[in-house]
């Protein structure tokens, strides 16, 4: 642990949490797959910007829903000891479940008092199949959804960017179109490193060791996309 005057700066827990659509239309294209290779391709890279950064301890959480959601890895699992286990698609889109399970992660009481602000990430490739935006209001209306890093990947043509802007906020982060895996694939790198490291550097985090009033600044992508190979029509979702 680094040192600095007046001694030792501790740690700060930061949750890292996937919320991720494995409806059947995942299926499609193989967007599952390339979901599934994204997320374990960003792993080393987390592990990376976690380590050059010792001041917050970051725990990866997934949340996956369908018909009804549950928790994909329910436990609160150190960066450096995280595994990914991939998904597997059924059933619908009930997005709403989905963020029912979110809230009670998000609640006061589940929180450390001094936790950062927790990053959430929303993958999603249709249109939400149960009542979301009631379950969104109640999500919402616990303090640390409201801090929450809030991003969310539409995957394809069919995803509905307006539910998954509604998730980020009006005045949150854009939401970010994937219309193949290699654009997938860069924009979960994106938020493993880039949005991770905003949210776990020491500029966030308050020197009293209070962070619901901290707003986590994310820098813009930038135009890396550029080197991204040409790709043909078929591998267009």
């Amino acid at each position: 642990m680094k040192m600095r005057p007046g001694g030792e700066l501790a740690t700060r827990p930061l949750e890292f949490i996937w919320l991720a659509d494995c409806s059947i239309s995942m299926r499609n294209s193989g967007k599952i797959d390339a979901l599934n290779e994204a997320i374990r391709k960003s792993i080393p890279h987390m592990q990376e910007v976690a380590y050059e950064n010792p001041n917050a301890q970051v725990y990866i959480r997934a949340i996956k829903f369908s018909s009804g959601a549950e928790w994909h890895i329910a436990e609160r699992t150190p960066v450096e000891d995280f595994e990914w286990n991939d998904l597997e698609v059924a059933g619908v889109t009930d997005l709403g479940a989905a963020l029912g399970l979110l809230k009670e992660a998000l609640r006061v009481s589940e929180m450390s008092e001094r936790a950062l602000p927790p990053v959430v990430v929303l993958v999603s490739d249709g249109q939400p199949t149960d009542e979301y935006k009631q379950a969104l209001q109640s999500l919402m209306e616990e303090p640390w959804a409201v801090k929450a890093v809030k991003i969310a990947i539409a995957i394809g043509r069919a995803a509905n960017k307006r539910v998954l802007k509604e998730f980020c906020g009006e005045q949150g982060i854009e939401v970010l179109s994937a219309d193949n895996a290699e654009t997938l694939v860069e924009y979960i790198k994106w938020v493993s490193t880039v949005v991770l490291q905003a949210a776990s550097s020491p500029a966030s985090q308050a020197s009293d060791g209070q962070t619901m009033g901290i707003n986590v600044s994310i820098p813009v992508i930038d135009e890396d996309f550029d080197d991204i190979e040409t790709i043909s029509i078929e591998d267009v979702w």
